[in-house]
């Protein structure tokens, strides 16, 4: 009988936000929300799934500039600030809600977690979460995938091969340094693929990636396992279509349960200006305090009803049920898939943006960590792509068809009337870099400096995030600044080696503000020989 596997993948990803040059705090407020929603509770969920001896493998992605972030020590430092602040809000709401016994429930709720979140981040885990996740994966609890350097939309940079190798290499180099493994699966930046893109991976030894679900299911040959098993691409990479059925997001799926907290009726914006005080730096704007007393079903109840409120026990209780209902969906698709392909295993990958599992849904963690112990009740292996690749067993070859998980399957979003000016800038900046790269090959002192910035500033401008902030109008203006000083940088760049001239004072200033990459070489860039 064939085996059933589920393999769950999390892409973690954060967009790039320099500390000391970001006019709107809102983003390092989501990034400190997903430590607190996310990454601790994850941590905590593979301590408490390894104390009870739960077999299981997850996969997970990290960027680059997620890395960066958790890893900087002024970071660090700042989310410990933040979680003080928040501490603090919680004891002013204990008191304010006192005689309101079920916001004050909540409010003691959150308050515990705080507390919590900061004796974890600090003692547990040292203010090192990538070393607690690198421990789990050399465990073998985690497989870690590796991704580009930036989340570049690499179908639009097909034909610039230089520029696609320089960002599948500097990723990977990334994942080794912040891990100290090497990586054999490769995620790509919104699953978005077209024709050759196979070439550039394979060359740097990747075993397999992951696809969209129409890829696998239009492509040129029949996929004869459809979604439930891995196929190859002509040069023997590996690659797995996503499961196509989402059961986390959509109007229809059970992260809008009732009972859910409402993540985005954030006290932070619900209160007085004179109750946030305690939260709130003087002159900054309102902002997400992760105190929400409401659940989903509150818009719908009056005023005076307590149905509205947010209760912890019975959202766990749902997320338990809610993780049986998912499994024993999936598990109805495998028994079918079992049925037909009688010659080997089936499987299911299922790929989640781990922001949405815990920040964006709160119960996201008790969720997951429901469906990896329910697994093993209904015979399902909770494992990883590359434990599905049977070492001896034949892959049929396909041609996958061009596709992205984004916009309506090829990622036109990233090309409306709102950022598609962004598109001539970048291309012309990444064309100047691959010709730096080739007329210096071997500077070294300033001009090696002058070149690396030049890199780093690009690869910042190249993530296609910013062109998807301001299509989606969250934080456009700082999405709008931050491109367009990293390509004005990047030009002074190309201008002074043009004239053979710099200012040191400038070169070290942005050198120290843009801590990412510290490890960069330009020569990336060049001509593979």
């Amino acid at each position: 009988m064939p085996k059933k596997n589920l393999a769950l993948i999390l892409n973690a990803h954060q967009v790039y936000f320099p500390l000391d040059d970001n006019p709107c705090n809102e983003g390092i407020v989501d990034f400190f929300r997903t430590i607190s929603g996310t990454y601790i509770p994850l941590l905590n969920m593979f301590e408490s799934l390894e104390k009870d001896e739960i077999s299981y493998k997850i996969s997970m992605v990290f960027s680059s500039s997620l890395c960066t972030m958790l890893a900087d020590p002024v970071m660090q430092e700042k989310y410990i600030e933040w979680l003080d602040r928040r501490i603090a809000f919680g004891q002013t709401e204990v008191k304010r809600c006192a005689d309101k016994p079920e916001l004050l429930k909540t409010a003691k709720f959150f308050l515990d977690k705080s507390k919590r979140d900061k004796i974890d981040f600090t003692e547990k885990y040292e203010q090192n979460l990538l070393k607690y996740f690198a421990m789990y994966a050399n465990k073998g609890y985690v497989e870690l995938l590796a991704t580009t350097a930036t989340s570049l939309f690499l179908p639009y940079f097909a034909d610039l091969t230089e520029a696609v190798n320089a960002q599948i290499e500097t990723g990977l180099y990334a994942h080794k340094y912040f891990f100290g493994q090497s990586a054999s699966g490769f995620w790509l930046p919104y699953l978005a693929y077209s024709n050759g893109l196979e070439r550039n991976l394979r060359s740097y030894g990747i075993q397999y990636t992951i696809l969209d679900s129409q890829s696998i299911l239009f492509s040129e040959t029949e996929p004869e396992k459809g979604l439930f098993g891995p196929a190859r691409f002509y040069n023997s990479l590996a690659v797995f279509g996503r499961d196509s059925e989402n059961q986390i997001k959509g109007e229809d799926s059970f992260i809008h349960d009732s009972v859910y907290c409402d993540c985005l009726k954030d006290a932070g914006f619900e209160l007085s200006s004179e109750d946030l005080k305690a939260f709130l730096e003087p002159g900054a704007s309102r902002q997400a305090t992760g105190y929400c007393y409401w659940n989903n079903g509150s818009n719908n109840k009056s005023k005076e009803s307590t149905e509205g409120f947010y209760n912890p026990e019975a959202a766990y209780s749902q997320a338990v049920a809610d993780a049986k209902k998912f499994l024993n969906k999936k598990l109805v698709r495998l028994e079918k898939a079992s049925k037909i392909i009688t010659d080997s295993d089936v499987s299911l990958v299922c790929t989640y943006d781990a922001a949405d599992i815990g920040t964006k849904w709160a119960e996201g963690v008790s969720w997951l960590e429901a469906v990896i112990r329910s697994c093993a009740e209904m015979e399902i292996c909770v494992t990883s792509p590359q434990e599905l690749l049977v070492s001896g067993v034949k892959l049929q070859k396909i041609v996958p068809y061009t596709s992205a998980a984004f916009g309506d399957g090829y990622g036109e979003n990233f090309l409306d009337s709102s950022n598609s000016w962004m598109m001539l800038h970048i291309r012309k900046a990444t064309e100047r870099m691959m010709d730096l790269a080739e007329r210096f090959p071997d500077d070294t002192g300033l001009k090696a400096r002058l070149l690396n910035l030049g890199s780093r500033e690009l690869f910042i401008a190249q993530s296609s995030e910013w062109a998807r902030m301001i299509q989606e109008e969250n934080n456009a203006d700082y999405a709008k600044a931050i491109f367009k000083k990293c390509v004005v940088s990047f030009t002074m760049v190309f201008d002074s080696l043009g004239s053979n001239t710099v200012s040191t004072e400038w070169l070290t200033n942005l050198e120290r503000k843009h801590s990412i990459f510290p490890w960069i070489n330009y020569r990336i860039f060049s001509k593979k020989k």
